[in-house]
């Protein structure tokens, strides 16, 4: 409450002091006759509008922008001019099969360490398996 209070203070304040800094509408129409005239208003300067009512828009009128001139790029050594070899090279990549590699690898690391699993597994049923055929375990 207090806040609103010195907020409606502050406000008046500042009214009062606009009104007191701003001269009358009387005065000022008679500073105005006796004033210096006017500053003369800013040019318009149009590049995309043409002015219909030329008389009363004083105005400037803007060339449009022009894009560069396109120069196509000089090429030194034409296809044509160097031999086979070195053309498939240039074209074909340093390795070809890097990126099947990276995407495959963790799945062929998975496999692998099942591969591994499953033998140790057949290895070992084979050597029961002999156990058991020659007449059971032995110390």
């Amino acid at each position: 409450m207090e806040d609103a209070l010195a907020r409606r203070e502050r406000l008046k304040a500042l009214r009062a002091a606009a009104q007191a800094s701003a001269p009358d509408e009387a005065d000022a129409s008679q500073q105005h006759d006796t004033a210096e005239p006017e500053p003369e208003k800013p040019v318009l300067k149009f590049r995309n509008y043409a002015v219909q009512d030329t008389k009363r828009i004083d105005h400037e009128r803007v060339a449009a922008a022009q894009p560069p001139k396109f120069q196509e790029p000089v090429v030194e050594t034409k296809p044509e001019d160097l031999p086979q070899e070195e053309l498939l090279v240039n074209i074909a990549p340093k390795k070809a099969n890097w990126d099947l590699k990276r995407d495959v690898q963790p799945k062929l690391d998975k496999l692998e360490r099942r591969t591994q699993r499953a033998i140790l597994e057949m290895m070992r049923e084979e050597e029961r398996r002999k156990l058991e055929e020659e007449g059971g375990v032995q110390d």
